[in-house]
């Protein structure tokens, strides 16, 4: 089962990270699923950072990084796979 917890609102490509503002809860280490027009892979979310910090967890409201081994776009949507 898939719970949708955000949306992508930037991608860093060099660093192959992506910037998602949250609907939910997101912790590390919880399997995720992005998914957009072209983009539809699943991954462990092993790096989560806010204001260049390494964070464990994260709510409603919160723009987050997260590395991804994919690249992402704009408007792409994040679920979390529970």
């Amino acid at each position: 089962m898939e719970k949708s917890v955000g949306m992508v609102t930037h991608y860093y490509g060099k660093l192959g990270v992506a910037i998602v503002r949250l609907s939910g809860e997101l912790k590390l280490g919880e399997k995720i699923r992005i998914f957009g027009k072209t983009t539809d892979f699943s991954e462990e979310n092993t790096s989560m950072q806010a204001d260049h910090k390494v964070i464990k967890s994260a709510g409603k409201g919160e723009e987050v990084g997260i590395k991804v081994s994919q690249e992402v776009r704009e408007g792409d949507e994040v679920f979390k796979i529970v």
